[in-house]
């Protein structure tokens, strides 16, 4: 075991804390990584304060817990069977950090619905050991190398890249699974970590994109971002303005609300396609709603290895980057408070340099 510097929450109500954690020594077939920058993700709130616990939990927070699943890092040593990877390299690292690699649905690039063990990124036990897996607000971490990605981004860009692990992921593999392109004309819901890069990616994949959102303040930076079009929710003219001319909607927003508000704007064989998890579930869609017009109400988790590849080297030839503010390690009950309130344009990520202050 090696040591490592990192950030934990020792209960659900602790605040984040300095703590050192110990490191798996690395495998045959693992690469050893020096965390740079790790983004904040809403997942981090909800596990940390073990809101999640039997909903997405069966055996809920694992404490000490160690949030961070959006890591760019560089290489610092290889196992003795890494082919892939140099010492030196800069890679990332999502949500994921394992899986079985040999059921159907991993042999399909599709991961995160391994038939055998998934392991994400924190809160998961390892498959060898049946540790707990910590995350990235860390100095350090271990990772086989079939979950080690490439990059191919300038360095002075790392911090934006961050993001793209998961916010970027989580997007992405949605709109590749329905064909999202040119002559689909695409909603995002909710303008937020996930929805600033929902519309980007949709509006870099050539689908004419339709930001919906509760704010009008947000109306000018949804316009930024490349939305075609901006709908207040809130504004029956502007909803009813746009019902059944939408293709696909993605709704990224994680608090109950009425999903057939947005439902009524698909037109025939229309998909909305769920990524935010609520605390508290939805209320029911009126089955009318879907039966009357074939409309489809689906979810989708990340994407798998082979996707989040593809979805990097994409956003590389494009430009894609989130949109983050850059913060010191101690500052991250500030950005978990604030991230509650909606209050960051788009997404928070650690620098990890400030750690070794810190800790």
């Amino acid at each position: 075991m090696s040591k490592a510097l990192a950030y934990a929450a020792t209960s659900k109500t602790s605040p984040m804390a300095p703590i050192t954690i110990s490191r798996r020594e690395p495998r045959s077939n693992d690469v050893n990584i020096e965390i740079l920058y790790c983004g904040v993700c809403h997942t981090d709130i909800h596990t940390a304060h073990a809101e999640w616990d039997g909903l997405i939990y069966p055996n809920g927070t694992i404490y000490p817990c160690v949030p961070g699943h959006e890591i760019v890092g560089r290489v610092t040593s290889l196992g003795l069977d890494v082919k892939r990877f140099k010492v030196g390299e800069i890679v990332a690292v999502g949500t994921m950090v394992d899986s079985c690699l040999e059921c159907d649905n991993c042999k399909a690039g599709l991961e995160p619905y391994c038939e055998k063990y998934a392991t994400w990124t924190y809160n998961a036990p390892d498959r060898i050991t049946g540790d707990n897996t910590q995350g990235g607000y860390s100095d350090s971490i271990v990772v086989r190398e079939e979950f080690v990605l490439k990059l191919n981004l300038p360095e002075q860009s790392l911090a934006a890249v961050a993001p793209l692990l998961c916010a970027g992921i989580t997007m992405w593999s949605p709109l590749r699974h329905w064909k999202i392109g040119p002559g689909s004309k695409v909603g995002i819901v909710g303008i937020g970590g996930l929805g600033h890069m929902g519309v980007k990616l949709a509006r870099a994949l050539g689908a004419h994109v339709v930001a919906l959102t509760t704010s009008e303040s947000k109306r000018a930076d949804a316009l930024r971002l490349g939305a075609h079009e901006v709908v207040v929710s809130r504004n029956p003219e502007e909803m009813n303005a746009q019902a059944g001319k939408l293709d696909f909607i993605l709704n990224t927003v994680a608090v109950p609300h009425s999903l057939d508000t947005y439902l009524a704007l698909l037109g025939h064989g229309g998909t909305m396609a769920l990524v935010g998890i609520p605390e508290n579930p939805h209320p029911s869609p009126s089955v009318a709603s879907l039966i009357g017009m074939r409309r489809s109400l689906a979810g989708s988790l990340v994407g798998g290895i082979k996707e989040t590849q593809e979805m990097l080297d994409f956003c590389a030839e494009h430009g894609v980057l989130a949109e983050t503010e850059t913060i010191l390690v101690e500052e991250i009950e500030t950005a978990f408070s604030r991230m509650v309130k909606n209050d960051v344009k788009y997404r928070f990520v650690v620098d990890m340099k400030s750690l070794k202050r810190n800790v």
